[in-house]
């Protein structure tokens, strides 16, 4: 199997959880919300709806905003990746990787502006071979597709293998085995209750790194 090793962004490479409780705080700030604003923000994140687009309609509705969900959305957006961190171990992690000969890329979901600006701020974008974010390719995970791009821009074909690396268990772990690609699901602590195929379930990105180390020589066949 050919070192090749692509990576989800948002609560995988970076901690979108953290960001977005302190995007909730400055926002519940700014209105005059309250601790119980911070709360309800949180609580309507956690109702897990697909587009931000929706999430800032039901904002608007619940805090009873003059702004539109579309301003709402386009300030989040332009705020959240100077809010969004990587730590310096994931940053080492992936320099590692690279040292050992994988070819790294990111794969992620979200607007081109909002994901760009994530990896750019937070370094990212220099600290992979390669990324391709769905809001610039017009498709999105679980989609092979975007697999492909990224494998693509590493110099390599999906038909060669490799890893996937996410917390999503159809984006990411569902959408890596559709592309023929090993996987780990990076669950963070969440309940193992819902059903998932992935090679491997780790809490944190750093373990998932060691699986990947541990794989280093399986492309000469010694595995």
């Amino acid at each position: 199997m050919q070192r090749l090793a692509l990576f989800d962004l948002d609560n995988t490479l970076v901690n979108l959880d953290e960001a977005f409780r302190t995007w909730a705080a400055e926002f519940a700030d700014g209105y005059g919300l309250g601790r119980e604003g911070v709360d309800r923000l949180i609580a309507l994140d956690q109702e897990g709806y697909p587009h931000r687009e929706v999430f800032f309609g039901k904002v608007r509705e619940r805090f009873a905003l003059s702004e539109t969900a579309d301003e709402l959305w386009s300030r989040y957006r332009k705020r959240m990746p100077y809010l969004v961190r990587c730590r310096p171990e994931v940053m080492e992690g992936l320099a590692r990787l690279r040292a050992a000969g994988w070819k790294v890329a990111i794969v992620t979901n979200g607007t081109a502006d909002n994901q760009l600006g994530k990896l750019q701020r937070t370094g990212l974008a220099e600290a992979v071979d390669a990324y391709a974010l769905s809001g610039l390719e017009g498709i999105r995970k679980p989609d092979v597709g975007l697999f492909e791009i990224a494998a693509r821009r590493c110099g390599m074909g999906l038909s060669g293998g490799g890893w996937m690396v996410g917390d999503h268990p159809v984006k990411d772990i569902g959408g890596g085995r559709a592309a023929g690609l090993r996987t780990v699901w990076v669950h963070r602590g969440a309940r193992l209750e819902q059903e998932h195929e992935a090679d491997h379930v780790v809490t944190d990105v750093l373990q998932a790194m060691e699986v990947l180390h541990g794989e280093r020589w399986s492309s000469r066949g010694d595995l």
